[in-house]
């Protein structure tokens, strides 16, 4: 996927016709000339909860303007440095509402999301307050969808006219820029008039090719995750306090799965794909170790990736007597080996995923 900054989001919305506030990007270095007060600075960083990281500040005057740009860009946020600010008019909100459009892989369709508590904290909404439709593909977006959502959000009749042709300039981004994700959050009420305040674009990676203007787009990436790159590691970092390494993306999704299911917050993704040197698990064992996770679950099936290599790697990493909390669940090719070498290092082996994830989540074997 690649995730577009929201300015780059903005100017999207502003060549569809979604309205936006009046803003511009300055980067580190730059001199910042603005006329008009209040304003709103804000970190152009990939990462969420900008907000309650005090990455977002407001200035009624210059200096303000400027003491709040050099604050800011001297921040990490989410493990990102910022290089970049978004300084644009303050908008007098009187409602923050929520609007996307992103892909509903079970039912194959894309889905309209909205809610009428937009804003921070948006994962804590309740289900119940989220409003969500299929839309048919090769139909697209239908009036009654739009009057659906006007009704259940409570909007006026200015407000749904002005939301539907919202929702429709979405649904035409989504489909003419091959993106995955179309996020407004929030979809400001600023007096008879919604403004998009925020802007998040994901694009498919499948379909750059169809999108060259997007590939000079610089992606972020924390420390750790541009060192995994250098040594060719598949290696997100998350925020959460349980590494997981596994091998493949498909298995590797279905641990990240596993361990939400059982209440856990995963702190890394690693996939170490097809590999048979013990090396490359070590270096990317270190890797995982160094976001200092409290637990690590090791999901490993051995095929080009032989079982006894992995064990190999960690143990070498960790000795004979870790004192992290590891479940190892290891399948395939020199799978007894592994479990031998592990069993001889005090990790703990598991024959399923599912007590895995139980263990490294509520220390249950």
């Amino acid at each position: 996927m690649v995730k577009l900054p929201e300015y780059v989001g903005k100017e999207i919305f502003k060549k569809y016709g979604i309205p936006v506030p009046d803003g511009k990007v300055f980067r580190r270095g730059d001199k910042i000339e603005w006329q008009t007060f209040p304003v709103c600075v804000k970190a152009q960083v990939l990462a969420g909860k900008r907000g309650k990281a005090g990455a977002i500040k407001f200035a009624s005057n210059m200096q303000e303007l400027e003491l709040a740009a050099a604050e800011i860009l001297t921040m990490k946020v989410g493990g990102y440095s910022v290089g970049e600010v978004l300084v644009e008019e303050k908008l007098n909100i009187l409602k923050e509402y929520y609007l996307s459009i992103t892909l509903d892989r079970d039912s194959r369709c894309p889905v309209l999301l909205a809610s009428a508590s937009g804003g921070m904290d948006i994962e804590e909404v309740p289900d119940s307050e989220i409003h969500k439709i299929k839309i048919p593909p090769f139909i697209g977006i239908q009036p009654y969808m739009l009057r659906e959502i006007a009704a259940k959000l409570g909007l006026d009749k200015d407000l749904a006219k002005a939301i539907g042709n919202i929702i429709r300039q979405m649904y035409q981004i989504f489909v003419c820029e091959d993106a995955e994700l179309v996020e407004i959050n929030p979809l400001v009420d600023v007096g008879a008039k919604l403004v998009a305040a925020d802007a998040k674009v994901i694009i498919e990676d499948d379909a750059m090719f169809r999108h060259p203007e997007y590939k000079s787009v610089p992606q972020e990436f924390t420390e750790l995750e541009r060192r995994a790159r250098e040594k060719d590691i598949s290696f997100i970092q998350l925020d959460g306090d349980i590494g997981i390494i596994a091998n493949g993306a498909g298995l590797t999704m279905a641990t990240l799965d596993a361990i939400t299911y059982y209440g856990g917050k995963p702190a890394v993704f690693l996939d170490l794909g097809g590999t048979d040197d013990v090396e490359k698990v070590k270096e990317a064992f270190k890797l995982v170790l160094e976001v200092k996770p409290k637990a690590v679950l090791v999901n490993i099936f051995g095929g080009v990736t032989k079982c006894d290599t992995v064990a190999k790697g960690i143990v070498e990493v960790l000795g004979q007597n870790p004192q992290m909390r590891i479940a190892a669940r290891i399948k395939g090719f020199n799978e007894e080996e592994a479990r031998q070498i592990f069993a001889n290092a005090g990790i703990k082996g598991v024959k399923t995923l599912d007590e895995a994830a139980r263990f490294v989540c509520e220390g249950g074997a």
